[in-house]
């Protein structure tokens, strides 16, 4: 049997959002983190789980289904970190410190992270305990698929490399039931020819929705850093934290 690919999957469940009317703002939802009807839900089940309660930074992704989940840390007094657009500033995260902030609404929506964020040098990144990403698409046994263009899965390689995550951090998203492609109804077809995870991909530890939390138990092994083969020169040219520390790049 002959697996689909990743774009048919995405493509898939973009559909299955709008059509089903389950899409929320931003429209359409495709060729993006695809907002979704119980977004609050998932967020107030997310943060009913001991990982987030033990949790004291977390970095989030900028999309609009996670934007209860930012506000719900800093309100939490969690410090969060959001990732600078493509990873092009020398200063690769912007951090939201509670202590900082007077405007919690304000400060997490795309445009607040940049106003309200501080640039945050590699070096100075601490250590993160949670981290909440957006999907596309994910399995009950923590296989994720984003929108496509890999950066979440490089900021995770990067934060890697920082020693900034490890195998104890958490890493966890929010979608909407019919995001969970594996289980029945789901806009997929045939979940049997589901794609296999590629090598860089990130499993998830809880996937949250706003019906229940699903451990996924995944016993695949997290990357270990940035797979600097998949890395085309244009590509590292681009971001900087990575140019300074490519293995020909001397000093």
């Amino acid at each position: 049997m002959t697996n689909m690919d990743k774009a048919a999957v995405r493509q898939a469940v973009w559909d299955a959002l709008e059509d089903r009317g389950i899409a929320r703002f931003p429209f359409p939802p495709h060729d993006r983190i695809p907002n979704f009807a119980g977004a609050e839900e998932a967020r107030d089940r997310l943060t009913g789980t001991p990982e987030w309660e033990s949790a004291g930074t977390v970095k989030a992704n900028p999309d609009a289904p996670q934007l209860p989940v930012r506000r719900a840390g800093l309100r939490a007094g969690k410090t969060v970190y959001v990732a600078q657009p493509r990873l092009r500033d020398p200063d690769p995260f912007l951090r939201l410190d509670p202590a900082e902030i007077d405007d919690v609404d304000a400060a997490t929506t795309v445009s607040g992270i940049t106003e309200y964020g501080v640039p945050t040098a590699p070096e100075d990144l601490p250590h993160v305990d949670l981290v909440v990403s957006g999907s596309v698409a994910v399995t009950t046994d923590g296989a994720r698929i984003g929108k496509g263009e890999g950066y979440s899965d490089l900021e995770w390689a990067v934060l890697r490399e920082l020693d900034a995550v490890d195998d104890d951090t958490t890493v966890a998203t929010t979608v909407h039931e019919l995001q969970v492609v594996d289980e029945t109804p789901s806009p997929v077809e045939d979940a049997a020819a589901l794609p296999e995870p590629d090598r860089h991909d990130v499993p998830l530890d809880p996937i949250v929705t706003p019906e229940r939390t699903v451990r996924t138990g995944h016993t695949a092994a997290r990357p270990a850093g940035v797979d600097w083969d998949t890395l085309d020169p244009e590509r590292l040219a681009e971001i900087p934290v990575l140019a300074e520390r490519a293995p020909d790049a001397g000093g």
